[in-house]
């Protein structure tokens, strides 16, 4: 073969390589700014809590403690206030 020959032979896969790389960030940058629908959102969040169900547990059992805990308190807080009420009411009539 001829010099000629393998140099041509040279720029038409070197243009071809360029074709394809063209085309592979061309598609690249298609899907990554394909948008997502709401049941794709859906799925991923469904998957994410999933994976973290274990910890949702745990932060719920938290927080259900701490309503218990507030509404001891407050009914606490009701009781005290009322036999303030009565007591000054006490006060007020004599």
């Amino acid at each position: 073969m001829s010099p000629e020959m393998n140099n041509g032979q040279g720029r038409n896969m070197a243009i071809w390589i360029g074709v394809g790389i063209g085309a592979a960030v061309g598609i690249g940058i298609a899907l990554s700014r394909r948008k997502r629908t709401p049941w794709d959102s859906a799925r991923d969040i469904s998957k994410r809590v999933a994976s973290h169900s274990g910890d949702l547990a745990d932060a719920t059992r938290d927080i259900v403690d701490r309503v218990r805990n507030i509404y001891e308190e407050g009914c606490k807080l009701v009781d005290e206030a009322g036999e303030l009420w009565s007591h000054g009411r006490k006060l007020v009539t004599r």
